[in-house]
């Protein structure tokens, strides 16, 4: 890894390209930082392949719609109000309800990486659960729920963990921080949009 930065080093410089110049959203550079997650996300192994497939058909569908576009499509948001305006933007399958669970589980992963680098004692199931109830938890019904659990139950451990991601190095640690403090205030602008539109509230 020498040289080439930690995991996160992608993700990080991509969210300096997400705002315009006009500080608007730009679809493609956000949509590449969540993808910059997945490869990270394959290092919880088998308790995370939900959420990355659900992170990963999100980020598809709403990368489908952009392609379809480019121009029209440029700004995030834009997705979005193309649906409000057609007044389908509260189907399961839209752009809406794809871009709101995407900065949902974005939530869920800055909050459990923020736990890791502020709590360096704590093992992976606590960072794991005390991150889920402060994102998804209020959202998921019994079912999701459910299977979260069980999932976080299949986490690597702690130092395992970090051992796969390059070991708890002072690089690795600096990383993660930057990237939750960068990346978590884009999450709150979408939540922001989102609650303008009448479309935050929405559960599982």
């Amino acid at each position: 890894m020498a040289g080439s930065g930690t995991v996160f080093t992608s993700a990080l410089e991509g969210t300096n390209h997400v705002k315009s110049e006009t500080g608007e959203m730009l679809t493609k550079p956000f949509l590449d930082v969540c993808k910059h997650l997945l490869p990270v996300l394959d290092k919880f192994g088998a308790a995370f392949a939900p959420v990355k497939s659900d992170i990963g058909n999100n980020i598809s569908r709403l990368d489908s719609k952009y392609s379809s576009n480019p121009s029209e499509f440029n700004l995030l948001y834009s997705l979005v109000q193309v649906e409000i305006e057609a007044k389908n933007a509260k189907s399961s399958s839209s752009c809406t309800n794809a871009l709101l669970w995407l900065t949902r589980a974005m939530d869920y992963l800055v909050e459990l990486f923020r736990n890791l680098h502020d709590n360096p004692d704590w093992p992976m199931s606590k960072a794991c659960t005390e991150a889920y109830g402060k994102t998804l938890k209020k959202w998921h019904n019994w079912l999701a729920s459910s299977s979260f659990s069980v999932g976080i139950k299949l986490a690597p451990d702690r130092k395992k963990f970090m051992d796969i991601l390059g070991g708890e190095t002072p690089d690795l640690n600096s990383d993660i921080g930057k990237f939750c403090t960068d990346f978590s205030p884009l999450l709150q602008e979408n939540h922001k949009f989102l609650d303008s539109v009448g479309m935050d509230n929405v559960k599982a």
